[in-house]
């Protein structure tokens, strides 16, 4: 070991340990003065300067808008007088109606036997409409216990063009207008019964 060294090392130990010893002693004899509680911090008063306020109102009146110019006058269009004479509205129209049914072999009607209240005539096909098909179409059906009517049927030799040419045109507003038609009911015995094979004659014309 160096003895050099080791003398070097021992007095900075002495050195640095005197110095700590000092410093220690420092610290613990140092005094520390209490703070003083009864100065205060006084804060400057802020005023508000007196500023008035002043509210002006304005008088002025908007000025008057300007009267718009009135238009010229316009003439008159001219129109054709439409031709209202007998000869212009003779149009054809439509016409499909319900004639009396076929039921039996009688068509007059004693005390008990059915009648007939409300005969709704049928629409008028618009194929036939448009193609200018006039013509027949009897269906035949049933008239219930409560005046209704029941299982229509058109009867096909008897559904025909006015010319005599077997056609089906008609058979579909037929049979839906036999739906609607009401009956007062066959009564037997007092009471209401059905009749069956009752047939009714539509016919569908042009009226000229």
């Amino acid at each position: 070991m160096n003895p050099t060294k080791v003398t070097i090392a021992g007095v900075l130990g002495v050195i640095t340990t005197l110095g700590l010893l000092y410093l220690m002693n420092s610290l613990v004899n140092t005094e520390f003065a209490p703070p003083d509680e009864t100065k205060s911090v006084k804060i400057p008063d802020i005023r508000m300067s007196n500023t008035k306020i002043e509210t002006r109102m304005d008088d002025a009146k908007p000025e008057k808008p300007q009267e718009p110019e009135t238009p010229p006058d316009l003439p008159e269009p001219e129109f054709d007088a439409p031709d209202v004479s007998g000869d212009a509205l003779n149009m054809s129209a439509p016409i499909a109606k319900a004639d009396i049914d076929v039921g039996g072999n009688s068509l007059a009607f004693s005390e008990g036997e059915y009648l007939p209240i409300v005969k709704v005539p049928p629409e008028y096909p618009s194929t036939a409409l448009s193609r200018g098909i006039e013509g027949f179409c009897t269906v035949v059906y049933t008239v219930t216990e409560t005046g209704t009517t029941r299982d229509p049927q058109p009867i096909p030799d008897q559904c025909i063009t006015k010319d005599g040419k077997p056609t089906t045109v008609f058979n579909r507003a037929s049979v839906k207008a036999a739906l609607k038609f009401k009956y007062k009911p066959k009564v037997v015995d007092g009471k209401p019964v059905e009749v069956p094979g009752v047939k009714n004659k539509f016919t569908y014309e042009m009226q000229k």
